[in-house]
């Protein structure tokens, strides 16, 4: 595995380069940290896994912050960078995310479809623990709520709010649950029992299949958010990873 540094449309970011990757195919993936935190430095490591067992080449994007970059400055640099990989040749790509990435990822799925003038449009996603829905209405809010460690919605709520800076939370780019499903390329969600946004996943999933979306969830007992990140020490993160990666080298690896 390699890693470099680079600019796609202006935007930095890192690329995690396997040996074996895939020819003419790339992964683009929207890191976590709610849209305030979080950088494509500090992610690569787990990108890199990701790209390896997908057998591609990834690129993370430093997207812009919250609160100095509101919405919609994210998804902005996400479509940007989109483009940016078409417009380097690349034919074939898919889009992953965790957390609040997972949360871009799925969003900019919805505006790849609908942006037929532009013609990029993703083979599939792969998301981990994301968050589809800003308003905060998922039951496991409150039925998660004791088993969750790593945040609580008092802080989760503030952080939001400074993402959104008095956007409607039900804007469909900002909650993709709220999004409209047809046409969507296959997507594969991977969630915590134990997370309070069990709920985001749970109904994003439920809608998908609705639409007729080749959608599928896992839920992974007893795991917390962002478990994925615990490659070698979980059970489930390596299975996790593992499937992901099947789903990604069949959706990215040229036809016969």
């Amino acid at each position: 595995m390699t890693f470099r540094e680079d600019r796609i449309r202006g935007i930095l970011g890192w690329w995690c380069e396997p040996a074996n990757a895939v020819p003419g195919a790339a992964l683009l993936h929207l890191h976590g940290g709610w849209f305030n935190l979080g950088s494509a430095a500090a992610y690569r490591h787990l990108v890199g896994h990701i790209a390896r067992s997908g057998s591609a080449t990834a690129f993370v994007p430093d997207y812009r912050l919250a609160p100095e970059h509101p919405f919609p400055a994210a998804i902005s640099d996400a479509q940007a960078t989109l483009h940016g990989l078409a417009g380097r040749g690349i034919r074939r790509i898919a889009v992953t995310g965790d957390s609040a990435g997972g949360n871009l990822a799925l969003s900019l799925l919805s505006l790849a479809v609908t942006d037929q003038a532009r013609g990029v449009r993703p083979v599939g996603a792969a998301v981990f623990s994301p968050v589809t829905d800003l308003a905060l209405t998922g039951s496991s809010w409150q039925t998660r709520a004791d088993a969750e460690f790593y945040f609580v919605r008092e802080q989760v709520e503030e952080l939001v709010q400074a993402y959104l800076s008095g956007h409607d939370p039900r804007d469909a780019v900002a909650s993709p649950l709220y999004g409209s499903f047809g046409g969507l390329p296959p997507i594969r969600v991977h969630v915590g029992d134990d997370e309070v946004l069990l709920d985001d996943s749970r109904r994003l999933v439920e809608r998908a299949v609705g639409a007729g979306v080749d959608a599928r969830l896992e839920v992974w007992e007893g795991m917390p958010h962002g478990f994925i990140g615990g490659i070698g020490q979980l059970e489930a993160a390596g299975s996790a990873l593992s499937a992901t990666g099947e789903f990604l080298f069949a959706r990215l690896a040229p036809s016969p």
